[in-house]
């Protein structure tokens, strides 16, 4: 067989071990007994209660086997959660996902067909995007009136504008068509049955773009979505802004009504329903190790807890580096994993308004992404540094997408921008030891900058109608998620870093897995519960 045979064969692999299961047959797994299990043993101890732990606790609780889930915060869901503070409920991280459909309404998570209490509403706009020269509503579930209106914008380009987006769809169709071969394809054959993904092989969504557009604004706009992925579109892999941008084009971005607490309550609840437990406020210290064998974990106030499996939603540096001392065991694997670069962290200025601006201002967008100009990579670099000199932002307006989400004749607003933990690192010994001054300054500092920037370029008198303010940095992160460097995705997801050469759901210690976003397949609510899902499904193997 010729070396270009075992490269695709290499590449195949790599491709179905990173994308999440497409649907899941529960009937093939093994049903537990949950009375066989003493007061503190059970068959999984998961920790952390991030959306990718949930699933995976769901999923065994599901079965009728017992899980525990373990989890340092005082609610679930990690960055999946609320905060209320002066009558105003802020989401932490939901902007927009892709759902599935049931009886006619969109509702479903998948995985879980029992959860059905969670109303998801369209966005009017997909979204919104703001450029110097440019400013776009992309169309909610239209792809076609999206394609038709780049178009306009670009007459002299529609062949190329035409051109990628069937590169997305095609990417999309082969990897539907190579899942249904189980990866198995003829490899003789493979270049002509899968075009889209031979072509791709060893290029960046960059590269994949700059074949077909000329236009360097153009460029850019059909990347707008960046910040999604968390890297610009010369370092990201295409699969990861392909295949879920274009299903997001083409089903539409759907929120819940009641916010993203609403999704990790329900997953909570399927655990604690069917006999499993869900401990907050309950860091683990220690993950019990006996012969490179997982056998329980130590909370931080020393409680002992012993199963069958341990799965860690944690981040992976937390896992090996501070729950276990097995470094000497897993020299090999931890070089590794240090060798894998980190995703950004975020900055956020949640507000609440003292009175209904957005409608004073007539503004009916939910969505805004605002750009100081074009170059993509170069904003990726001011939101590694924390350049503040001229950022942009991005600005939700949930009250446009449903009545209730404020109080009655007020606002919610937030205000975002990814950001690197480096210019922050300086700050971390104070801020955990509570001594805050000099980091209270600098996070006013930046909150004030973005302020003025909303306040000039779309909420003329914004200032002034602020009731309630809190600002998120990555410390805030990192304090409230654990997550290394306050990452909001996990590892980059760069063409060496993705699928199978991402660190997958088993690992060298016999009995411990990892499941979310610093696992398979990746970041992002559509990507994080699947990989409970998968994570359980591995297990199930075993058993």
């Amino acid at each position: 067989m010729s070396h270009n045979s075992f490269k695709r064969r290499d590449f195949i692999k790599t491709l179905l071990g990173g994308f999440a299961v497409g649907s899941i047959d529960w009937n093939i797994f093994p049903r537990g007994n949950q009375t066989q299990q003493g007061k503190d043993t059970f068959d999984a101890i998961i920790i952390g209660a991030g959306l990718g732990g949930l699933s995976c606790g769901a999923a065994f609780a599901r079965q009728g086997f017992k899980p525990l889930v373990l989890e340092q915060h005082s609610k679930p869901g990690g960055y999946a959660t609320t905060f209320t503070h002066g009558g105003f409920t802020f989401d932490v991280s939901l902007h927009s996902t892709t759902v599935g459909e049931r009886n006619g309404l969109r509702n479903l998570i998948n995985g879980f067909p029992e959860i059905s209490d969670i109303e998801f509403v369209p966005h009017p706009d997909l979204f919104r995007v703001i450029y110097p020269e440019h400013d776009m509503r992309v169309p909610q579930g239209n792809l076609p009136a999206f394609i038709a209106l780049l178009t306009k914008y670009f007459p002299e380009e529609k062949t190329g504008i035409e051109g990628i987006f069937a590169d997305m769809k095609g990417l999309s169709d082969d990897i539907s068509k190579l899942s249904s071969l189980k990866g198995q394809p003829d490899m003789s054959t493979f270049p002509a049955d899968f075009q889209f993904l031979f072509k791709s092989m060893g290029k960046t969504w960059g590269d994949m773009v700059n074949a077909r557009i000329t236009n360097s604004k153009l460029r850019t706009l059909v990347s707008s979505l960046w910040g999604y992925y968390g890297l610009p579109p010369s370092k990201l892999s295409p699969f990861y802004y392909a295949l879920p941008t274009y299903r997001y084009l083409v089903g539409g971005g759907y929120y819940p009504i009641g916010k993203s607490q609403k999704i990790s309550d329900a997953l909570a609840g399927i655990i604690t329903d069917r006999g499993g437990t869900v401990k907050l406020s309950s860091p683990v210290k220690e993950i019990l190790i006996k012969d490179h064998t997982a056998i329980g974990v130590k909370t931080e106030n020393g409680d002992e807890y012993f199963a069958r499996v341990v799965v860690s939603n944690a981040s992976a540096h937390s896992t090996f580096l501070k729950m276990m001392h097995e470094e000497e065991f897993l020299n090999e694997y931890i070089q590794k994993m240090n060798g894998y670069s980190v995703s950004l962290s975020c900055f956020q200025v949640f507000l609440g308004l003292k009175s209904d601006l957005v409608k004073k201002t007539g503004i009916k967008d939910t969505e805004i992404f605002y750009n100081s100009g074009y170059d993509i990579d170069a904003d990726y670099q001011a939101c590694r540094t924390a350049d503040f000199n001229d950022p942009g932002y991005g600005l939700t307006l949930y009250d446009n997408l449903y009545k209730g989400y404020s109080p009655e004749g007020k606002n919610t607003l937030n205000i975002l921008l990814l950001q690197g933990y480096e210019h922050w690192e300086k700050y971390e010994n104070d801020y955990f030891a509570g001594r805050k001054d000099l980091y209270n300054k600098e996070k006013k500092r930046m909150a004030d900058i973005l302020i003025d920037k909303v306040e000039k370029t779309l909420l003329p008198g914004l200032r002034k109608e602020i009731e309630v303010m809190e600002i998120g940095t990555p410390l805030t992160n990192i304090r409230y998620t654990g997550n290394y460097r306050g990452a909001v995705y996990g590892w980059d997801q760069t063409l060496n870093n993705s699928g199978n050469s991402r660190v997958g759901h088993k690992t060298p210690i016999k009995n411990l897995y990892l499941a979310g976003a610093w696992s398979k397949p990746g970041h992002g609510y559509g990507a994080v519960i699947p990989s409970g899902l998968e994570c359980f499904a591995e297990i199930m193997k075993g058993w």
